[in-house]
């Protein structure tokens, strides 16, 4: 039984895989997790409730699940809210802000990989992949500014990366990787969406439909790296 599990379901990109899956007949269930359940879900998509910010709640979310899962992606993460935007200067940083970043960039993901990762199939190909940025590339940082959302994708860059190492042990099909979707017209990228060409500037549908066509063309020799919607490889 293929069963795939989309976390963080009520965001643009998330919605909008769960959406892509469900039309999809290579699924016999598809979850849809998130804080709250979304207005409107396919009829052969399940609501799984899971706080992202909330450790019990990822553990809870995790036993009532049945295992194998062969697809897993973790679609969270925060860029700016009501409590403000990304930073511009070391004078902007704060360490309540920074702790936020990171519970929900880097913590979140982390404490779904540990929960989730063991519901993988262990005899036949699967995948766990989280959401990140190419702004979390540390060897492509060459604006600077943004220290929190930069450094908490980075760190979780890290988690995918030490994850697929652990994971090869135990399950030597599975591919565990994270993804830059690119530039997505969501509430994320709303406000700085001003001067990204037409062209660059992606649906969530299209952007979920070369998000899961790349994570159908990589092999585990290729696990616990990073991948943009076009398939390229990003450098850490």
């Amino acid at each position: 039984m293929a069963q795939a599990l989309v976390i963080g379901a009520n965001g643009g990109i998330g919605a909008a895989l769960v959406a892509t899956l469900a039309v999809s007949d290579r699924y016999d269930r598809v979850i849809a997790a998130a804080r709250s359940e979304p207005s409107s879900l396919p009829g052969n998509v399940e609501y799984c409730p899971i706080d992202i910010a909330d450790p019990a709640s990822i553990e809870a979310a995790a036993t009532e699940i049945d295992a194998p899962l062969t697809r897993v992606i973790v679609a969270t993460g925060i860029l700016h809210d009501e409590d403000g935007g990304p930073e511009r200067s070391l004078r902007d940083l704060d360490a309540d802000r920074l702790a936020h970043l990171f519970a929900i960039n880097t913590i979140g993901p982390a404490l779904a990989l540990r929960h989730f990762a063991p519901l993988l199939a262990k005899d036949q190909p699967s995948t766990i992949a989280c959401i990140s940025a190419r702004v979390g590339s540390i060897s492509d940082n060459r604006l600077g500014g943004w220290y929190g959302y930069r450094a908490s994708k980075a760190a979780l860059n890290q988690i995918v990366r030490t994850a697929a190492i652990e994971l090869a042990r135990s399950r030597p099909q599975a591919v565990c990787v994270a993804l830059h979707p690119g530039t997505v017209d969501t509430g994320l990228s709303k406000p700085f969406q001003r001067g990204v060409p037409a062209e660059k500037l992606f649906t969530p549908a299209y952007s979920a439909e070369r998000l899961l066509t790349v994570l159908d063309t990589l092999t585990p020799a290729q696990s616990g790296r990073i991948f943009a919607w076009d398939g390229a490889e990003i450098t850490p």
